[in-house]
């Protein structure tokens, strides 16, 4: 196994000052394959307080790669028999959820796992602990007036996530993120929790602190203490999750993005995506995950400048042969279709992609970047570009 520190990333560089300076923004990478990892390295301080040095094993809040893992407990429930992806979600949740426009066509796991059922992000999908799931489902702005469940129009939205959540507990009667872990991550042995509810008391004192482009602390600065509240009190201020009503909140512990996890173990969910964890998901719903649930034919949807043009259950699928011409899903740069998902959020910038032919992928974040941070060869910013070509794809 390789370990190396990241070597100079002028992609990186170019678009931080801060990662020229001695307290640069953490960043870390880990490459693997079927049998294994391959390499990894890290560079950056993981909490600019203590001058703590990342390390490829340190927790970071991944983001948007967030949904790949809670598709994997999704399937997990599914093989069980306790979900199924082409049921009415209304059935599971004991109220009804419907698109205003659209009250015939019924919400299903599979149309909001691969964001075609009409959900929209017009409103917060950061909730407070007391709010009502169903009461914000009935504002208009959480809807695309245009585009209902049966359209097969893609518009991506994290709203569709914290009611993944909701059915996920209105079915089992276990609260999300203690499900997470008894789904996913205690079966593949990862220190991974959402909203560092159920890390370990040890990834909490490894938190990698999020930092804003100029230095300031965006996120989980939290010297290594657990965060007294998880996510969002209520509106009176107060955080008792003794409160928090199974099926009826669904985004108290951030499902659409609040991971915290490291890039090794990052990769380890990878490797599940490349059929190296026999006995945790059949090779049917890996192959049910990662198959294109909706493809982009040139006017089905909204691809954000060619960066979405094929996706599966929460699984971003790259370089998909005989995509349109407006596509520019390859950060690699060489046509080889992938498999994984990206994150953005708190000027952090995240990726785990492999190609399932082979088996072979990356896992990696950076942090400190700007919201307009350089696009490169393709959709992707030139960073994260720099990351993939630093780990050696």
């Amino acid at each position: 196994m390789k370990t190396r520190l990241l070597p100079p990333l002028a992609a990186v560089l170019a678009t931080s000052a801060l990662a020229q300076s001695p307290d640069a923004p953490p960043r870390a990478w880990s490459s693997f394959g079927r049998a294994g990892e391959t390499g990894q390295g890290a560079a950056g301080l993981a909490d600019p307080g203590t001058g703590r040095a990342v390390t490829a094993d340190d927790p970071v809040r991944i983001a948007s790669i967030s949904k790949l893992a809670v598709a994997l407990g999704v399937m997990r429930l599914v093989e069980a028999g306790t979900l199924d992806l082409d049921r009415d979600v209304s059935d599971y949740l004991g109220w009804r959820l419907r698109h205003p426009a659209f009250p015939d066509a019924p919400v299903t796991l599979r149309r909001l796992l691969s964001h075609t059922a009409g959900v929209r992000d017009g409103i917060d999908y950061a909730l407070p602990l007391d709010a009502d799931l169903e009461a914000e489902m009935r504002r208009l702005e959480a809807w695309d007036p245009a585009h209902g469940p049966a359209a097969g129009w893609f518009a991506y939205s994290n709203l569709n996530f914290p009611i993944v959540a909701a059915v996920m507990e209105a079915a089992t009667g276990d609260r999300f993120d203690a499900l997470m872990a008894r789904t996913v991550f205690v079966p593949l042995g990862l220190d991974a929790c959402f909203n560092w509810t159920m890390c370990s008391d040890a990834a909490v004192g490894h938190a990698v602190v999020l930092r804003n482009p100029d230095g300031s602390v965006a996120r989980d600065d939290l010297r290594g203490e657990r965060p007294a509240c998880g996510a969002i009190p209520a509106r009176d201020g107060r955080c008792d999750v003794s409160t928090y009503r199974l099926g009826r909140q669904g985004a108290f512990f951030s499902p659409q993005g609040g991971m915290r996890i490291s890039a090794r173990d990052l990769a380890r969910l990878g490797r599940v995506l490349a059929g190296a964890a026999p006995g945790f998901l059949s090779s049917a719903s890996l192959a049910e995950m990662t198959r294109p649930q909706w493809r982009y034919d040139g006017a089905n949807g909204e691809t954000e400048g060619g960066y979405h043009c094929a996706y599966g259950l929460a699984v971003m699928i790259l370089a998909l042969p005989g995509r349109p011409a407006d596509c520019r899903d390859d950060p690699f740069g060489d046509g080889v279709m992938r498999i994984g998902h990206s994150g953005e959020a708190y000027g952090l910038r995240s990726g785990l992609w492999l190609d399932p032919a082979t088996g072979k992928g990356v896992a990696f974040y950076m942090t400190g970047l700007p919201e307009d941070t350089p696009r490169g060869r393709s959709a992707f910013t030139a960073a994260e570009e720099g990351m993939i070509d630093a780990a050696g794809r």
